[in-house]
């Protein structure tokens, strides 16, 4: 029977769909718009709109991007992979590693916040191989979203299913789902897709100078002095070797080697122990040369070094500062602010010699490598005026990583063991993160996605709607009409396909939110298990590799990839299709 209610949540769909596939407002602002609607003409009520706020997968979610945060801000991820990297050299080798490792990471993380982490190291490794950053950046998208479809907590949209799951009321028997459900289908897909990457990456992505490349940026150059440690591994290498004549952003200019200076440095030359090395660089690249694995140390920072929390600032020099005209050396900068002059910047121009030497002027920019109490000692100082923080460095005791780490795998454990909820683990790890003073309160509440949360909640209210106007029973009927004659397999096939073309469409979070209660409509039609038709959902709207817009870290790498729609589609359209075949094929076997 045709109802108000029923046409209401039918043209609110439609707005949906129109407003998201041509961008006219944002996700939240278009789900909120259509939910609040749907509550001015009685369709829901308010607590049954304000209902999503109360569910524990909502709350998971927020965790686990506020985990996925403090382990970015602290380089664990990015020192972990520079040891996995290190000795590898080929682009086979690299990208057969990095698919593998990233997809077994974003099991377990957040794969934004890996994506976010790793997309810096991955363009620098490609410059320093010669290789082209575009055909490294698609794979990494790829697979954060093949590992996080592996586990519940791996992406945010399996979360969100999840928690459709418990807001629901057609099946009240129905059982949340568990942590390694998803597993029947994501760890074939890591593997094949592995190998699917390894075979056709370097022939189906492009060979592109990134734009950004060419274009002239307005980060200061500045020159500065690197040693190579006494342990380095840089030891007996040639610069060529070594890399570091490929380092975006920085050239090799001198070497000094004892009482000898080595100018215009041949590619050939081996490195000793010892070497001092004499670069020009530009100011972000400096910063990632301090805080990863190069087997070089900058002379200036010295024991500053092995502080707990650091940061790479960029100063200017007041016009009545106490420093004008007195050398580094003699300002006794480390004594008075907690930091240390890595570099300066004068006029536009490089300064060269020995930082220590150099006499200070007004309106010189200084690169500064801070310790923790340079906050509190430069407060009430007239010295010179804070310009810009370029990198946030904060190196953990060997124990605390460990309990970090330790401790989220025992959690996902014990949560899986249902020992403790999700919610309770990943309370507890955080917790923890605050009592070992890796993050401070005040951080937390930054860090928080609450455009997602919101979303989220919009979204099951959006579900709901849809089970109470009989809008879903429509369409689920429309749904068995149309692929039931090729089975129940046939009817996971017209699941998957319908959501991937929604995700498509209006992106992931909004697709689910309008087939889950179609799927689980026409699971309750059929009489047969639900778990198989969620689970399809949630691949669906989380594997989709054919557009930049169908899910966040392919639109994270687009931009800094150079890619086009094209390049998406060429390599990611074989790539979903194949995930749907084995993923309809894998749920068949394994529930019917």
């Amino acid at each position: 029977m045709i109802s108000f209610d029923l046409i209401l949540v039918f043209l609110v769909l439609a707005f949906i769909l129109v407003s998201l596939y041509n961008k006219l407002l944002g996700v939240a602002f278009t789900l909120l718009i259509g939910v609040i609607t749907l509550g001015v003409f009685g369709v829901l009520t308010p607590v049954e709109i304000i209902s999503g706020f109360g569910n524990e997968q909502v709350a998971v979610v927020i965790l686990i991007l506020l985990f996925g945060e403090i382990l970015r801000k602290t380089n664990i991820i990015e020192n972990t992979f520079d040891r996995l990297f290190k000795k590898t050299q080929t682009y086979r080798g690299f990208l057969g590693r990095m698919v593998m490792y990233v997809a077994a990471f974003s099991a377990l993380l957040s794969n934004t916040s890996l994506v976010a982490v790793l997309m810096p190291y991955i363009h620098n490794w490609s410059k320093r191989n010669n290789i082209y950053p575009s055909k490294l950046l698609i794979p990494l998208s790829y697979a954060a979203i093949l590992g996080g479809a592996a586990t519940l907590i791996g992406t945010s949209t399996n979360l969100i299913v999840n928690g459709m799951v418990e807001e629901q009321t057609l099946l009240p028997d129905m059982t949340p789902l568990q942590i390694f459900d998803f597993a029947w289908v994501g760890i074939p897909m890591i593997l094949l897709g592995t190998v699917y990457l390894i075979l056709f990456g370097n022939r189906l992505l492009p060979s592109r100078k990134v734009i950004t490349d060419d274009i002239p940026t307005h980060s200061r150059e500045y020159v500065i002095e690197a040693k190579v440690k006494s342990n380095s591994h840089l030891i007996g290498k040639t610069i060529a070797e070594a890399g570091l004549d490929e380092i975006q952003g920085m050239k090799l200019i001198t070497i000094l080697r004892k009482s000898f200076k080595i100018t215009s440095v041949p590619s050939d030359i081996l490195l000793d122990k010892g070497d001092t090395l004499i670069f020009t660089a530009e100011t972000k690249n400096i910063a990632d040369l301090i805080t990863t694995n190069s087997g070089l140390i900058l002379p200036e920072i010295g024991t500053l070094s092995n502080i707990k929390k650091a940061e790479v600032v960029e100063v200017v020099l007041s016009q009545n500062s106490t420093l004008i005209n007195k050398t580094v050396r003699d300002s006794n900068f480390r004594g008075k602010y907690d930091a240390a002059i890595i570099s300066v910047h004068r006029n536009g121009e490089r300064i060269e010699g020995k930082t220590g030497n150099l006499v200070l002027n007004a309106g010189d920019v200084l690169l500064l490598f801070t310790g923790e109490n340079f906050i509190s000692r430069t407060s009430d100082s007239n010295d010179f005026y804070f310009i810009s923080k370029v990198k946030e460095y904060m190196k953990l005791e060997w124990w605390k990583t460990a309990i970090l780490i330790g401790g989220t795998l025992l959690g996902i454990v014990l949560a899986a063991m249902h020992v403790i909820s999700l919610f309770m683990g990943f309370t507890i790890i955080i917790l923890t993160a605050l009592v070992l003073k890796v993050t401070h309160p005040k951080e937390l509440p930054l860090s928080i996605d609450y455009n997602l949360a919101l979303i989220i909640v919009l979204s099951l209210a959006l579900g709901t709607a849809m089970m109470k106007s009989g809008a879903a029973s429509i369409m689920a009927n429309g749904m068995i009409s149309l692929f039931l004659p090729m089975g129940k397999t046939g009817i996971l096939f017209g699941i998957y396909l319908g959501t991937a073309i929604l995700t498509v469409i209006i992106t992931s979070k909004a697709a689910i939110a309008i087939a889950f209660p179609v799927a689980l409509t026409v699971a309750y039609k059929l009489g047969i298990d639900p778990a198989p038709f969620v689970l399809t959902v949630a691949y669906a709207g989380a594997c989709i590799f054919i557009s930049p817009h169908g899910y966040v870290t392919n639109l994270m790498v687009s931009g800094p990839g150079g890619y086009s729609n094209r390049d998406f589609l060429r390599i990611g359209f074989p790539l979903t299709v194949l995930y749907m075949i084995i993923a309809v094929m894998i749920l068949s076997m394994v529930y019917f």
